[in-house]
């Protein structure tokens, strides 16, 4: 798989005869290794190592309904009391990250209303933090620790 611009916290990869497998260690299982999961994971472990974000409160391709049709959102993070404060949308390394990127961060968070999006392909990484009382976006240059995300969660 290719190197991300993520720090590497050693993800577990194995080769069964079905295909390459990766360890998720929030779902406690192995899934297929596609592009998509090398990024979700190197994120994961980003936002437990760096970020400072509980493995047990960061739910992975969490299910969502929007316009009545299911779709999953890649990471959700949530405060100690389960209020979502975080949104990640990952991408493959080969996918650009664009304004459709945004578009589908911003419909799934049509239905979390999270204070910080993170939208990444692994290799290119844009975190705002969006005002929803005014509308207003702020893009950052990193990704708030995880008491900085939860305090600016409104009650």
């Amino acid at each position: 798989m290719q190197a991300l611009n993520l720090p590497d916290h050693g993800v577990k990869t194995k080769h069964a005869p079905e295909g390459a497998h990766i360890f998720d260690p929030a779902r406690r299982v192995w899934v297929f290794l596609t592009p998509e999961e090398w990024v979700r994971q190197h994120v994961l472990n980003y936002l437990v190592h760096d970020v400072g974000c509980p493995l047990s409160l960061v739910a992975v391709e969490r299910k969502l309904l929007v316009n009545k049709l299911t779709k999953r959102a890649d990471l959700l993070v949530h405060d100690r009391q389960g209020k979502p404060v975080l949104l990640v949308e990952c991408k493959a390394p080969a996918v650009k990250v664009d304004r459709s990127t945004f578009e589908q961060a911003a419909r799934y968070n049509t239905v979390f209303k999270v204070p910080f999006l993170l939208v990444t392909n692994g290799l290119v990484h844009f975190c705002c933090r969006i005002d929803h009382a005014d509308g207003r976006i702020e893009f950052l240059s990193t990704v708030p620790s995880y008491e900085r995300l939860c305090a600016a969660n409104p009650d």
